[in-house]
């Protein structure tokens, strides 16, 4: 059965998407990521791609007019390379309805906070402040809005009576790096149903395969 195919969209320094080298690496996720795109061409990411032989592309957003002229650009390429789903690691760009519509429901971000609590940036601080007893992070499908798609996982971090945003931010970062190989996994498998607002998880096709997901356990 042929391979689930990835790209991958990062822009900084893709510890993410490391992750999910490694995990595909080692055989324990059904897909190959075939492109590493990015919109600065100083991204780490890319260079992470290259040691593993990844192929790789820059397209710079400041080289179009608007965002829409960039994201029918970034799709070129992933349609160029293969991709069945585009997994978002660290893209520091909105995208446009140009590329939710090429790639419906085929799109994942992950997040580092228990959505729809805190979306958009600084989410640590904002966490700490409001006093929140738990964090985390979240994995969900893209659509039109900031953070507002469909949640597929999600793993809870406790937040400890000394933390600070980047004692906060490590211990999320650990259970990203759990999750979204995981979700990624279960994209391949076909088990994943959206349903309005829900993403259902469907049980595997041979129940002797069922392994319950705990991120808090290896």
């Amino acid at each position: 059965m042929p391979k689930l195919r990835v790209g991958v969209l990062a822009s900084g320094r893709g510890s993410n998407l490391q992750s999910l080298i490694e995990q595909t690496l080692k055989g324990l996720i059904d897909a190959e990521i075939v492109l590493v795109a990015s919109n600065k061409a100083d991204a780490h990411a890319l260079e992470r791609a290259r040691q593993v032989g990844i192929a790789t592309c820059v397209i710079d957003h400041r080289s179009f007019a608007s965002r829409e002229d960039f994201d029918r650009a970034m799709v070129a390429a992933l349609r160029e390379a293969g991709v069945e789903l585009v997994v978002l690691a660290g893209f520091m760009r909105l995208l446009s309805p140009v590329f939710i519509e090429a790639f419906p429901q085929a799109i994942m971000n992950i997040h580092p906070s228990l959505l729809p609590a805190f979306p958009g940036l600084d989410v640590q601080r904002k966490a700490l402040e409001y006093g929140a007893r738990f964090s985390g992070c979240t994995v969900h499908f893209v659509d039109g809005g900031l953070d507002t798609g469909p949640i597929i996982i999600q793993a809870v971090v406790p937040i400890l009576e000394n933390d600070t945003q980047d004692t906060l931010a490590a211990r999320i970062l650990a259970q990203e790096h759990r999750i979204y190989p995981r979700a990624v996994q279960l994209f391949a498998e076909g088990r994943l149903r959206v349903e309005g607002r829900r993403v259902r998880i469907l049980p595997p096709a041979d129940p002797d395969e069922a392994v319950l997901f705990n991120p808090a356990v290896d």
